[in-house]
């Protein structure tokens, strides 16, 4: 089977995505209005017959002073990867971004490639001779996985390298942690937990702390905590106009993409958080808390929340994103590591990031500038 890849409009990209099972929040068409500094590009390819047989959204970033584009596809394109002929799929993408003044492109294939149970998660923070993920061995390897990273290797892809929070150094993590939902029942989700999350929990429950639901109002208190979350964890935060721009963006495409849970005590907002829907996966996307008043354990309960809310939704898979894949003691986010891990779901490593350059001068350029930032 040979594709042409071409620009097709967000309806048909909107059409292709939602009728899959998962697809990435950062491959629908609105994702693009999230991301007003990149030029935002639906691509898809079409079958012998022109029927969409897969899509990527493609964001477009201009070097600075020039007309060429690094091309970034967060968590796509939506193709066949396990496909004999990935040749196929890719190798027009290459050209068709080519022809439109890309000198790079960035992707991050939706390829699993090892599975760890909580169980073996604590099993590795506890041991001294682990020091990061691959240290211990995973409970279950997708074994396609190997098979394509060495196929893109064969066309000349590269592994990148870690990201950042801005400009050309977009990257999104390579290990995240996800709660399995599909078969199983509220009350088995609620045993899945570990003894301290389910004791947090309750604490959270006998001590009065409600979870709701906000709306686009609710926004500046969510970003006052989020605010409070990033001096105390020492990050850069994003302003508060990005997420209102997220929140219009995405619902004007889907009202149920996005939504905002907030965590009262006693008259007071302890924590808030941000959390995505597309077909069957749930992410948990932004968090924030105070700390203030930790001891009744809000935000256990509004993990919970989301959580329930998700599996009552149908969702197959709870998101809970990033975690660090270093296990040890003195790294700073051991402890979200923990925490996830207590919610009794799976670390997921998938293939990471890959680059290809389409011109070697300006991708070097590119690398030399971001080394120098």
């Amino acid at each position: 089977m040979s594709y042409r890849v071409e620009a097709i409009t967000r309806e048909e990209h909107l059409a292709f995505a939602t009728a899959r099972p998962s697809v990435s929040h950062m491959q629908v068409p609105s994702w693009g209005d999230v991301k007003p500094d990149w030029r935002a590009l639906s691509l898809g390819w079409l079958d012998e017959e022109g029927r969409v047989a897969g899509a990527g959204l493609v964001l477009l970033r201009p070097l600075p002073k020039l007309r060429r584009y690094l091309a970034y596809l967060p968590e796509g394109p939506v193709i066949d990867w396990t496909a004999a002929g990935l040749e196929q799929w890719l190798r027009p993408m290459l050209a068709y971004l080519r022809q439109h003044g890309a000198f790079s492109v960035r992707m991050g294939p939706p390829v699993v490639a090892r599975r760890w149970s909580a169980e073996a998660v604590k099993a590795g923070i506890a041991d001294p001779r682990a020091r990061r993920l691959r240290d211990v061995a995973p409970t279950s390897q997708e074994p396609q996985a190997a098979g394509v990273a060495d196929r893109l290797r064969r066309m000349g892809w590269r592994r990148s390298g870690p990201g950042g929070r801005d400009g050309f150094a977009a990257g999104q993590p390579r290990h995240v942690f996800q709660v399995p939902l599909a078969g199983r029942t509220r009350d088995e989700l609620r045993q899945g937990l570990s003894g301290q999350w389910r004791r947090n929990v309750g604490k959270a429950e006998k001590a009065g702390v409600k979870v709701v639901q906000g709306g686009y109002e609710d926004l500046p208190v969510f970003h006052g905590l989020y605010a409070e979350t990033a001096e105390r964890d020492r990050f850069v935060p994003r302003p508060l106009p990005y997420f209102q721009r997220m929140w219009t963006a995405l619902r004007a495409e889907d009202a149920g993409r996005i939504r905002l849970y907030l965590a009262h005590h006693d008259g007071e907002v302890l924590a808030a958080a941000t959390m995505l829907t597309v077909g069957e996966h749930v992410w948990y996307s932004y968090g924030a808390s105070t700390a203030r008043r930790r001891e009744v354990r809000p935000s256990n309960a509004l993990q919970w929340r989301m959580m329930c809310d998700a599996h009552e939704g149908g969702a197959a898979v709870y998101d809970l994103r990033g975690i660090t894949d270093t296990l040890a003691d003195d790294d700073p986010l051991l402890g979200l590591l923990r925490f996830k891990a207590g919610t009794g779901g799976e670390a997921v490593e998938h293939l990471g990031e890959w680059e290809y350059p389409l011109n070697r001068v300006l991708h070097g350029a590119l690398g030399l500038y971001l080394s120098r930032r």
